[in-house]
């Protein structure tokens, strides 16, 4: 297990002109019309985007072989003149990385910007100590509304970010190191060495396509562990997809995050705009943050 640092390190604000590099660590590109329109969204905002040889590789349902997706990222992060690392898209394979892996030393770390499979490379640089971005992949950075896209730009380029507003499920507040994920791809995770500690955090999940039996399951993994023991608050997102069909007997997914969450007796917020199928709000992992579970609000300690 690491344990990370506190306060973590972020690398210094991008400014338009900056080299970012595109890597795809995960899933094999499938849509190249929806990949070309988050690629523009860079390039308008005056980034220079360079697209790494491999980054439309396929193995199967990866991205390329683990070695050339493992090399790729190793490139990309020990390149001086590059400023951040955009993930193509999520899908499976970012685990398979940490498997033979170690962050290359670097006198500067890059933004690396992704979020659902990309949860094993986020969580892996804040068990270092380096804070990253939880947000939209190339192929889904199309899809977001502009307030969300000047939200991703105000964090990276190093300007304060307004508080995100959902629904208050358990009250009080809670202050701690902003851990977001994908639940299923966390719960994967769990007592492996890439598991950061997670003593004083506010854990942030989502999720999508998992029937409710399923996250029931990963739910009761984590309590099983004891793993929710030093967590301050719970921050949820949207889990999208996950109910099951019109006939079969079974809790909601909400019912199902209420009843395995709802009694650890910490400040809980649900419903807020970051996760699939929907706007996916950039939230900045490993930086303070503030949850109020009274009024279900999550602010950033800009």
């Amino acid at each position: 297990m690491l344990k990370s640092p506190t306060p973590l390190q972020f690398p210094p604000p991008l400014q338009p002109g900056d080299l970012l590099r595109v890597v795809a660590p995960s899933g094999c590109l499938r849509n190249r019309e929806v990949f070309e329109q988050g690629l523009e969204i860079w390039r308008d905002r005056g980034y220079q985007v360079q697209l790494d040889p491999g980054y439309d590789d396929a193995f199967g349902h990866l991205a390329g072989t683990d070695p050339r997706r493992r090399q790729r990222l190793a490139d990309a992060w020990q390149d001086e003149e590059c400023a951040g690392i955009l993930c193509v898209r999520g899908g499976f394979g970012a685990s398979r990385l940490l498997e033979q892996w170690q962050w290359p030393d670097v006198a500067t770390p890059k933004w690396l910007i992704g979020f659902s499979d990309i949860t094993s490379l986020l969580w892996s640089l804040f068990g270092l100590g380096v804070g990253s971005v939880h947000g939209p992949v190339l192929t889904t950075l199309g899809a977001e509304p502009d307030w969300s896209l000047a939200r991703l730009f105000d964090l990276v380029e190093g300007r304060k970010l307004p508080p995100l507003q959902g629904q208050g499920w358990v009250g009080g507040k809670a202050r701690g190191l902003l851990l977001p994920a994908n639940l299923t791809v966390a719960t994967h995770l769990l007592k492996t060495k890439w598991q950061p500690s997670f003593e004083g955090v506010i854990l942030a999940f989502e999720d999508i396509g998992e029937a409710p039996y399923r996250l029931d399951r990963a739910l009761t993994q984590w309590r099983m562990l004891g793993d929710f023991q030093g967590v301050r608050g719970i921050a949820l997102g949207r889990f999208s997809s996950c109910e099951n069909d019109p006939g079969v007997p079974t809790l909601t997914s909400e019912e199902v995050l209420r009843d395995r969450l709802c009694d650890l007796g910490i400040p809980i917020a649900a419903a807020l705009p970051f996760g699939h199928e929907g706007v996916n709000a950039a939230l900045p992992v490993g930086a303070m943050v503030d949850l109020d579970g009274f009024n279900g609000t999550l602010a950033i300690d800009n």
